[in-house]
């Protein structure tokens, strides 16, 4: 049994609003966006030519330190403008004490449904990029609070990431008969049996966006096209994510049905790419885009954060987002002229962005990176 857990006043900062025509001048108080899961100190390792072998010692060419876990999707929300609530257990030790503070004080995540916990320690991943692939080390222990517990009533959010099962945790259920969308993602399976009963859940959600491993051993199917149409008959919006080859997806709501590419980029550190991906979606849904903009905008957001070290704190904001829109349609030729026809929609969006808007942030605990 753990010692009683304590909350904490949340910071607040200014950002770039993509959803302010639909609050009618009105910023509110209710999250746009709720999550809930653990929050990771995440060490990262990049540039390495190889794993070490038993008792051999190797060095990479950068490293970085920033929250990781549920922090990746809540930092990549919050700087792409989504007021963002995150309901997490921290530690009371150095770690949870730095990761408290990145969320709130710099990235302004609101984490007035968090706690920190004195004698419960905050869990560790030493991520590992190799060969733009990577291996984790993660060690913790079991949450002394459930999500229900810390969140009790829900707030009134627009949306939603929930782990998608059988059943959904008694917060989630409210939210969702409160009018929240949810949006479901999953975890990699230990076991390799990738039951489908976990798809089940699928009838309470909005969205579903696993990636197409994910999608493919819960679907049974050999294809991603495959996958997507099976989890299309389950969820109003489905969308499977296939790395290099881009995002295919099928809204039953609005019948759009698209595949977008990935811009082709150097993958410096892949760590939450997919996070960032599922952010930015949520921020093409919430703001009324047509399917083809969700995605690329989606796509593009997950091409800039592996640019940078650091998973959660390389998840770009809306300064990065003007800064590649004025770098690409600076020349319009060539395959920069492909670029701008598919991203025309953000021309008009990134004329409203101040120039102070947030930008990728250095991820090292000493605030300044290696890489």
């Amino acid at each position: 049994m753990y010692p009683a857990c304590m909350g904490e006043k949340q910071g607040s900062a200014g950002r770039f609003d993509p959803l302010a025509s639909l609050r009618g001048g009105n910023p509110g108080t209710a999250p746009d966006l709720l999550l809930s899961g653990s929050v990771f100190l995440d060490i990262i390792f990049t540039g390495l030519e190889e794993l070490p072998s038993p008792g051999t010692e190797v060095w990479s060419e950068g490293m970085g330190s920033c929250p990781g876990g549920v922090a990746n999707q809540a930092i990549a929300a919050s700087r792409l403008g989504l007021h963002t609530s995150l309901a997490a257990v921290f530690g009371d030790d150095g770690y949870g004490d730095y990761n408290w503070k990145i969320l709130q004080d710099q990235e302004n995540v609101d984490l007035s449904l968090s706690r920190r916990c004195e004698g419960w320690h905050s869990p560790v991943t030493v991520s590992l990029s190799v060969q733009k692939d990577r291996s984790m080390v993660t060690h913790g222990h079991p949450s002394p609070l459930s999500a229900s517990e810390l969140i009790g009533v829900p707030p009134h959010a627009r949306a939603a990431i929930v782990s998608v099962g059988p059943e959904l945790e008694p917060w989630a259920q409210t939210a969702r008969s409160n009018g929240t969308k949810l949006f479901g993602d999953v975890g990699w399976d230990p076991t390799g049996e990738w039951s489908p009963t976990v798809l089940d859940g699928l009838e309470h959600f909005h969205c579903f966006m696993p990636n197409a491993v994910e999608a493919m051993a819960y679907t049974r199917t050999t294809d991603p096209w495959a996958a997507l149409y099976v989890l299309a008959e389950k969820v109003p919006v489905a969308v499977v994510t296939a790395g290099a080859h881009g995002a295919l997806a099928v809204d039953s709501v609005s019948g759009e049905e698209e595949w977008v590419p990935a811009l082709p980029v150097n993958a410096y550190d892949p760590t939450g790419a997919g996070d960032c991906f599922g952010a930015a979606f949520i921020v093409g849904c919430l703001a009324g885009w047509k399917l083809a903009d969700r995605l690329s905008f989606a796509n593009l957001c997950a091409s800039l954060s592996v640019q940078q070290v650091g998973g959660s704190l390389a998840a770009p904001g809306w300064g990065d987002i003007a800064d590649w829109w004025h770098r690409v349609s600076s020349s319009r030729s060539g395959l920069r002229k492909q670029w701008l026809r598919r991203y025309a929609f953000l021309e008009e969006i990134v004329s409203d962005v101040p120039p102070a808007a947030a930008r990728r942030a250095a991820a090292t605990i000493a605030n300044q990176s290696d890489a």
